[in-house]
């Protein structure tokens, strides 16, 4: 297959309706078998129903002390939002990338191909891998497993520069989240007869109000030194969605609702799981003494550390050597650099275009940043030979 530029790739990659809730194979048979034809060996990871898979690869020598780079190939879904091009064809206008996953983050993978066929037919000194993952999107759930199957299989990474959008920028630490999907039980009796019944919104309710008490008690506080950084500079609490009951003259059998928690660094997740579950626990104590059969269910659906700013670490340096860039910042987002930096590498965020166009109706990755993500994989390239 003829070696293809980093702007065919991107118009490859797009073409693959690759949205969480469906499968991301076709992506991933087209990629293994372009890197085959380059003479790229790689290796997938499948989920557990074997509908998605991860991919990685790795040239140069095989030896440790690779640096990777990480994106995700899954993107969120283009239903009931008005886009002015078809969302899985790059249209150029403008000087603008127009296309679902052009930012979020196919222009980044786009270009890590192209680094990693070409670094190949090079000839490195120092190996690179590609770390492409799946279901970013429902919460990372994908990289965690992709680390774990490439111990063993490719010699251990030292530096990741996952390729989210930062506009190049170099970022050095995120937020941690999680979240858990809520279901509260009722007893449906008549409204008149409220005593005698539990209504699963109501008693939702308490645990939204407890939510907000939470965030109004953080924001009364002074943000850390290390919180101080972020916007905003503190741990929030948040429900987007909510749904129950039947009619209005019937306590709620069920009600429906999702809690994320977005953590800053320095503190701990599973501290706020605990009080969280705590407080769900008080309110199915006393759902239950009204009626057995009411209660609380939690269920987590993702978890991301955050990513702590190293001391000296290896990727920022090397960031900082490819791009000159004397400044860092942080992000209130996650991503899978802290899913890499607890796997033991050095991790930081660093690719073309800007978040606030993710996931946006007529999403689109400028030119000029695509062209400076090529330009920062052919630095890198020259530094790895």
């Amino acid at each position: 297959m003829d070696k293809l530029t980093p702007r065919q790739i991107l118009d490859r990659l797009v073409s693959f309706s690759t949205v969480s809730r469906g499968s991301n194979l076709d992506l991933i048979d087209w990629l293994a078998g372009y890197l085959a034809s380059h003479g790229i060996t790689a290796h997938r990871h499948w989920n557990e129903d074997h509908t998605k898979a991860a991919l990685f690869a790795h040239v140069g020598p095989l030896i440790p002390g690779a640096v990777v780079l990480s994106g995700h190939s899954d993107v969120v879904p283009v239903e009931g939002q008005t886009w002015t091009t078809d969302p899985w064809t790059v249209t150029e206008r403008d000087g603008r990338l127009y296309g679902r996953g052009t930012c979020d983050m196919k222009g980044y993978v786009a270009l890590a191909i192209w680094a990693l066929v070409e670094g190949h037919q090079r000839g490195l000194t120092t190996p690179l891998q590609l770390a492409l993952s799946y279901d970013e999107e429902l919460g990372c759930t994908g990289a965690p497993p992709m680390i774990a199957a490439m111990q063993g299989v490719v010699p251990k990474g030292a530096a990741v520069i996952v390729g989210e959008p930062s506009r190049m920028g170099l970022i050095t630490g995120h937020k941690g989240g999680t979240g858990y999907h809520v279901h509260m039980k009722g007893f449906e009796v008549h409204s008149s007869l409220l005593p005698q019944g539990v209504s699963a919104i109501m008693e939702g309710a308490r645990l939204i109000t407890w939510v907000n008490d939470q965030n109004a008690a953080i924001e009364a506080q002074v943000p850390t030194s290390a919180a101080a950084r972020f916007v905003p500079p503190f741990t929030t609490l948040h429900v987007g969605m909510i749904s129950g009951g039947t009619a209005h003259n019937i306590t709620a059998a069920d009600c429906r609702f999702a809690v994320e928690m977005r953590v800053v660094p320095g503190e701990d997740i599973s501290d706020w799981e605990a009080r969280f579950r705590e407080a769900a626990a008080r309110l199915d104590a006393a759902m239950k003494s009204v009626r057995p059969e009411a209660g609380v269910t939690l269920d987590r659906f993702f978890g991301v550390p955050a990513l702590m700013p190293e001391t000296d670490g290896l990727a920022e340096a090397l960031v900082r050597r490819l791009t000159g860039t004397n400044t860092s910042g942080v992000v209130s987002y996650g991503t899978e650099a802290g899913q890499f930096q607890d796997a033991g590498y050095s991790a930081v965020v660093c690719g073309p275009g800007d978040i606030a166009q993710a996931h946006q109706p007529d999403e689109f990755l400028e030119l000029s940043e695509f062209h400076a993500g090529h330009r920062f994989m052919e630095n890198l390239l020259d530094a790895l030979s």
